[in-house]
């Protein structure tokens, strides 16, 4: 009677060493997500879309929502590419910092004339329209994103975040969290600024 075949351990190791490799590079990479939380700026969180273009969308709009008589309309990626750099703000009525954020938002669109594209992630018209009454509307159009599709596409890991996005397209720089004082003067402005003198 013959033995059965004993595997070749250095090949069995091999496939064990191979099986493990994707949990490494999720330890490794949530390891710097930690780091960046922890660090006191979410804005360092890594994104793979700067200067890549904008993921291929197009956003409805938000229904009911009308500005000096006028409905205001939903945007697509085509929009953010006509040479100018626009800012895309992922928002909701729900979320407590946004609150926090909008005028900043407000003032954003003041001092810097840009083009404010917002997205009203997994909320309901009406709370999202009452919203915009209660807290004004820097926004030159608003989408929504009611399940959650466009926010997965553009890389968003909660809300708020804002992408500064160059006239071409492509998103020049991303913003995690609600927008702060200094971060609106010391972080985004200068990005809209930098974007606008181009490469």
């Amino acid at each position: 009677m013959s033995k059965p075949a004993t595997p070749d351990l250095p090949q069995a190791k091999r496939v064990l060493g191979w099986a493990f490799a994707p949990l490494i590079i999720f330890a490794a990479m949530a390891g710097m997500f930690v780091f960046a939380l922890q660090s006191g700026d979410p804005a360092k969180l890594p994104s793979a879309l700067i200067g890549k273009p904008v993921p291929n969308f197009a956003f409805a709009p938000l229904e009911g929502l009308v500005a000096e008589g006028v409905p205001v309309p939903g945007f697509a990626s085509t929009d953010l590419a006509k040479g100018k750099v626009s800012v895309v703000n992922f928002w909701a009525s729900w979320c407590a910092t946004c609150v926090a954020e909008h005028p900043l938002l407000m003032e954003l669109k003041s001092r810097t004339g840009v083009e404010i594209y917002g997205v009203d992630h997994k909320d309901s018209t009406a709370d999202a329209r009452r919203f915009l009454g209660l807290h004004g509307n820097p926004f030159t159009a608003v989408g929504v994103d009611p399940n959650g599709r466009g926010a997965i596409e553009w890389g968003v890991y909660g809300m708020p975040e804002t992408f500064v996005v160059d006239g071409k397209g492509l998103i020049a720089y991303k913003h995690v969290g609600p927008i702060s004082e200094q971060s609106l003067a010391v972080q985004l402005i200068p990005e809209i600024e930098k974007a606008r003198q181009g490469p």
